[in-house]
């Protein structure tokens, strides 16, 4: 049992560590329930229950929205057009953002996906100095793609 000025009591009965609580005029509150013994303070309830609805807000105030980027091409898109997706790859693994990178196929494309899958492993290994994939090629319907994370 921690006191309400913070110093630590020791381990005490939950009628004793109550009776105490309610003589100083204040609540006893679980602080962790994992610990063992389990930890409780004295204090006042509703001011604790603040504190904690304030860390709360905060830690959501400071925590970023990730946003993905997709880069979209076809399965037999030429070198010139590749090497400026690639410039777009870059900067946005710069920004700090992912990438979702796919390659769609058309018609009768389907039916010769290694044509994609050596597509995205060239433009993998291209970019590879500033991010990585982030697990492996995905085949979803007539797309394939890979998501690439910056390192």
């Amino acid at each position: 049992m921690i006191d309400s000025d913070g110093t630590q009591v020791g381990v005490l009965p939950v009628r004793e560590a109550i009776r105490i609580a309610e003589s100083k005029g204040l609540d006893l509150v679980e602080v962790s329930s994992t610990a063992k013994p389990p930890v409780c303070r004295i204090t006042d309830f509703d001011k604790y229950r603040y504190s904690l609805k304030k860390k709360q807000h905060d830690s959501k105030r400071h925590a970023t929205a990730t946003s993905i980027k997709e880069v979209k091409m076809g399965a037999r898109t030429g070198d010139h057009d590749v090497a400026f997706k690639i410039n777009h790859i870059r900067r946005f693994i710069g920004e700090g953002q992912r990438v979702k990178l796919s390659v769609s196929f058309r018609g009768r494309e389907i039916t010769h996906p290694e044509l994609g899958r050596a597509l995205l492993d060239r433009i993998v290994l291209d970019v590879n100095d500033v991010a990585q994939p982030d697990g492996g090629t995905r085949m979803e319907g007539r797309n394939m793609s890979v998501l690439l994370t910056p390192r």
